[in-house]
């Protein structure tokens, strides 16, 4: 059955310059595919959150706003919090008396301490507030992290400062309060400048369809109308270069359709009438009436929607790495904070003093060092990565890249171009090579078809000077003709030449079609003077990376919508063993599954909306810059380059990246496995207690320390 259908794909591969290789495979599954989400909740699909994000009904394309903050907004909340509280610790650092005690000068004066209070009271609320919120919403969700750790901090130090200022016995810490504040503002502001750019996969998705379509009226006439006034049985105009505006069936004209961005299927597709349409792909030579099947929810661009906003949502929310070891000091803050209080009341000590010695060690076990460790070899990394061409969207799964076990490539676009090139000439009789393309040439140069793209460019390799055509004339489904120097000259498929039986080399032909090239057919005055194989062509770095992984002992999967043959073709080049074709975007994604039931880490690398689900489904979704904004905004990783081997630079810098965060967090932790003890009074009775300032001192220079080692990242 599968023979069957290849043979019928490479029988219709070679019908004019159709670029479909198994149209009937793809388009006679769609009703398949629609039936596979009828178990989704489709009119959920309307109302999405997703990510902070609000959207609006898919079907009609409306765009709602956002709810919150959009992400810039959320950078310069930042950076305003920053400068303010900056410019309020002066003061505060001025007033404290710990700071005028360390640096042996006395400033005080009456009511120093209230001015002090209300400065501190403002950098609290003011600049401490995001982390306040933060903490409270991660402990809602019982999974503290770095916002508690933080929260929890500065709670402590401004409850603790405040009841000294009213009369309780003891030092304030109005002044690291503040610094800290400072300093984990600026670590949240380097890290959000650094990877900004939240996903808005959905938006982008939405984008692809027309607002608008050209309705038939009854009378003939057509009017334009809302896409969302459309119903099921309406008929509309699509002109050539026009966006099909709804899923539905041709009633009327022919012409190629190109469906790459959503199917994958790199050659555009002859398409004729009572033949199914697919809501936004491009119209591309002649107009087209259709009947609209399925509009809103219901069609192949909102499924696609539906597997995006599921694959996303149901993706793990680890926490990274500076995250993790927040949670435990946080853990370790209360417990040392407490045991300090309880140890120091038991050995008869006065509550005010084992009151002090608790709140020390809970402000101390909050490190200014760890807001900056992983910031500041993120804000590095991100630049190292942006200069090699790497675009960070997700640091999470980029962290995490360093463990993949697999990567999937999408076929179309990302190991080949995406371009139609001459791979062979095959001349009859006693013509030659170049005499076949400088015809073919010559006859297609006022083509703007893909085929004709290829032809055109091996002409100019070759530095062969084109004859003038006139007469041109597209012959839709069958090729082109024009005349050339008084001789009619057509460049045309194998459904013609077969129809019209001339003689031709079968074998050759067959031995070029089962690697899955488009042949076509030169005819100078009804005489066959060759053919000419074309493929979309296999990018140079491919190979490259497809060997360089298989070094590192990760295994390279070809992942592909388009057909069995030319998967084969493009894997050979390159050296994949492992390849799945003919694949629709549902089963892309649920690819992906398949191979992480292994237990295996994931990378999925593609280019178009048909690769978002599994972009989104993959443990890291790599996107090659030169395709569709969709694919971008799934992915975690953009390649602007758009070289494959890129792929394998993301893994080293991952490792790199990490290996850094692990010797900063380090430095940091290290500050506390030192400064907690001695806070808490383990060496009280030799009469070494560490005082706060002598904290502020090992805390700064482990903040300096953190700062160079981040400085040192490489690529």
């Amino acid at each position: 059955m599968a023979e069957d259908k290849q043979d019928q794909n490479t029988t219709r591969n070679h019908e004019g310059h159709n670029k479909g290789h198994h149209e009937d495979y793809k388009h006679s599954d769609h009703s398949q595919e629609h039936e596979h989400h009828e178990d989704h909740d489709q009119n959920n699909h309307g109302n999405h959150e997703h990510q902070g994000h609000e959207h609006g009904n898919h079907g009609g394309h409306e765009h709602h706003g956002h709810e919150g903050h959009d992400h810039g907004d959320m950078v310069a909340d930042f950076k305003k919090r920053f400068y303010i509280s900056l410019l309020l610790t002066v003061p505060i650092l001025i007033l404290s008396p710990m700071i005028q005690g360390f640096l042996g000068v006395d400033w005080r004066f009456p009511f120093d301490q209230w001015i002090l209070f209300g400065l501190s009271t403002i950098v609290f609320f003011y600049g401490g507030w995001p982390f306040l919120t933060g903490g409270i919403s991660e402990l809602k969700q019982k999974n503290p992290g770095m916002m508690t750790l933080i929260g929890l901090a500065i709670f402590v130090a401004y409850g603790y400062s405040s009841l000294v200022v009213f009369g309780w016995s003891g030092k304030n810490f109005f002044w690291e309060l503040a610094t800290l504040i400072d300093i984990m503002l600026l670590g949240h502001w380097i890290e959000m400048r650094s990877i900004m750019g939240a996903s808005n996969a959905l938006e982008e998705l939405v984008k692809l369809m027309p607002n608008e379509a050209h309705r038939v009226k009854k009378d003939g006439e057509t009017e334009d109308v809302p896409v969302t006034e459309l119903n099921t049985g309406d008929r509309v105009l699509v002109k050539p270069g026009e966006k099909i505006p709804v899923d539905g069936i041709i009633t009327e004209g022919k012409s190629a359709i190109d469906e790459s961005m959503l199917t994958g299927e790199s050659m555009p597709v002859e398409k004729k009438v009572d033949e199914e349409v697919i809501g936004g792909a491009v119209n591309q030579e002649g107009s087209l009436t259709i009947e609209v099947k399925k509009t809103g929810d219901d069609t192949y661009l909102s499924q696609v929607i539906t597997l995006v906003k599921e694959a996303q949502e149901s993706k793990s929310k680890a926490q990274d790495l500076a995250n993790r070891a927040a949670k435990w000091l946080f853990y370790i803050a209360l417990t040392a904070g407490f045991g300090t209080l309880f140890i120091w009341l038991s050995l008869g000590y006065a509550f005010d003093v084992a009151l002090e010695r608790m709140v020390t060690v809970m402000v101390i076990t909050c490190p200014h060092a760890l807001g900056l460790a992983a910031p500041l070899v993120v804000a590095v990394s991100t630049s190292i990565s942006a200069k090699k061409g790497l675009l960070i969207r997700n640091r999470t799964n980029f962290e995490g890249a360093r463990n993949l076990n697999a990567v999937v490539f999408d076929k179309t676009g990302t190991l080949t171009k995406g371009e139609f090139g001459v791979t062979d000439i095959i001349p009859e009789g006693s013509h030659n090579e170049e005499e076949v393309l400088l015809w073919a040439a010559s006859a297609e140069q006022n083509s703007e078809h893909p085929l004709a793209e290829g032809v055109l460019h091996k002409a100019q390799e070759r530095e062969l000077k084109l004859k003038e055509v006139s007469d041109f004339e597209s012959m839709t489904g069958k090729g082109l003709k024009g005349t050339v120097e008084g001789k009619e000259v057509l460049v045309v498929s194998p459904g013609y030449v077969n129809e019209r039986s001339f003689e031709y080399d079968k074998e050759e032909f067959t031995a070029l079609s089962e690697k899955g090239k488009t042949v076509v057919f030169v005819l100078v005055n009804e005489e066959l003077v060759g053919m000419i194989a074309l493929a979309d062509m296999v990018r140079d770095s491919a190979k490259d990376a497809v060997a360089k992984l298989k070094e590192m002992d990760i295994h390279p999967i070809m992942l592909t919508g388009d057909n069995q043959k030319v998967a084969d073709w493009v894997a050979e080049q390159i050296g994949i063993e492992e390849v799945y074709a003919e694949v629709l975007p549902h089963n892309k994604s649920d690819q992906i599954k398949k191979i992480q039931q292994k237990g295996w880490k994931v990378a999925m690398t593609g280019d178009g909306v048909n690769d978002a689900p599994a972009l989104a489904t993959a443990d890291l979704g790599i996107a090659i810059g030169s395709g569709t904004d969709v694919a971008m905004e799934t992915a975690d990783v953009v390649l602007v380059k758009s070289n494959p081997q890129d792929v394998v630079s993301v893994m080293d810098l991952s490792k790199k990246t990490y290996r850094k965060m692990i010797q900063n967090l380090w430095w940091a932790a290290g500050y506390n496995i030192v400064a907690i003890p001695l806070a808490a009074g383990a060496l009280a009775s030799i009469g070494l207690i560490l005082s706060p300032a002598v904290g502020a001192v090992l805390m700064s220079l482990s903040t300096v320390i953190v700062a160079i080692n981040a400085k040192l990242l490489k690529a």
